[in-house]
């Protein structure tokens, strides 16, 4: 057998072990949506999950577009329950995307543990940036179908009675962008703490 042969043979071994590494790590990500809870000072329909987590370790054991295959098959699977229409799974994508993506491309421009803290760092405030307009124009729009705004101001205003919330804009910008940021930040510490024992399982490396 010949070196061309052999290169072969190893990058199809690679590309199928990143492949069952993707769908494994995408499973587990639609399972933890469902494993969301409430949590204080906001309104109880928003709920803290750590789906993303599965994405951000594809995207740095893998590489970004790993990442964003992740965050892809779990909406895509997610769809044949949704509530939205299809909204909430659009905008999920959109925000786990500008998590796991600059997160992926930090760290593998040099693959150190200050890099994978800083780009989960990154992409945990990007995310938390673009879950304002991806709230304003994508999901509640579809929410004022079901529930009218002044009832959605309404429930920010109960878990903040001191603050002065008289509009959507103020109820994600002092709310929804903060929770994410923190979500973000959840994912990433997870992922730092977990990802060095588990990356020869991921990788293939034992």
């Amino acid at each position: 057998m010949d070196t061309t042969e052999t290169v072969k043979i190893n990058n199809n071994k690679v590309n199928v072990r990143s492949m069952t590494v993707t769908a494994m790590l995408s499973a587990i990500a639609f399972v933890l949506m469902f494993l969301d809870t409430a949590v204080p000072f906001v309104p109880n329909f928003i709920k803290l999950d750590v789906s993303e987590l599965p994405a951000l370790m594809a995207s740095f054991a893998l590489g970004p577009v790993y990442g964003v295959v992740v965050c892809l098959i779990k909406n895509l699977l997610h769809l044949f329950m949704t509530t939205t229409g299809g909204v909430g799974e659009l905008s999920n994508f959109i925000l786990g995307v500008a998590f796991v993506l600059p997160a992926g491309l930090i760290y593998h421009r040099k693959k150190t543990k200050k890099n994978a803290i800083l780009g989960a760092f990154v992409g945990a405030f990007l995310m938390a940036a673009i879950s304002f307009p991806s709230n304003l124009f994508i999901v509640y729009p579809v929410y004022y179908n079901f529930m009218p705004k002044d009832v959605i101001i309404g429930a920010y205003q109960a878990v903040a009675p001191f603050a002065e919330i008289k509009s959507i804009e103020q109820c994600l910008l002092f709310f929804n962008v903060p929770f994410t940021f923190v979500k973000g930040l959840i994912s990433a510490i997870i992922t730092v703490l977990i990802y060095q024992p588990l990356r020869p399982l991921l990788k293939g490396k034992n």
